[in-house]
Formats: C-alpha cells, structure tokens, sequence
C-alpha cells in the first residue's frame, strides 16, 4: 500500500473514531466508556474504530440509542 492510501485511511478511522467518541459523550457516558475508542488502519488500507470492551450498562445505553423507534402499528 502506498503512503497516501495509508493517509487517507487514517483520516477516515480517525475522524470516525472522534464522532464515535462525540456520540458516546453525548449519551452522558463518562470518559472512561470512550477514551479507548481508537482508529485503526489495517496493513490492506482499510480503516476500522476499534471500540474496545464496555460495561453492559454501557452496552445497553448504546443499543438504546442506535436502535430505530418502535412502529407505532405494533
């Protein structure tokens, strides 16, 4: 892989592993739940977050916030 390939790879992870990080804070979770949250290139170019482990509470904050609302047909 070229340097630039590895660049815009770092970028990419980096700058979503930051709004993961934003979004984590947002939920009100202390740092301790999002300062591991980390960017990560692998040797092909291809960029990854790696979230590391959270407490279940943390878990289940999380799941509640992604997860889509429940139809209200149901």
């Amino acid at each position: 892989m070229d340097i630039q390939t590895w660049r815009d790879a770092r970028e990419r992870a980096v700058d979503a592993a930051e709004a993961v990080r934003v979004a984590l804070a947002a939920l009100g979770l202390p740092e301790n739940v999002w300062r591991g949250v980390r960017p990560v290139v692998t040797h092909k170019g291809t960029a990854y977050v790696h979230v590391g482990m959270v407490s279940a509470d943390a878990a289940e904050r999380l799941a509640e916030a992604v997860r889509p609302p429940a139809s209200a047909d149901r």
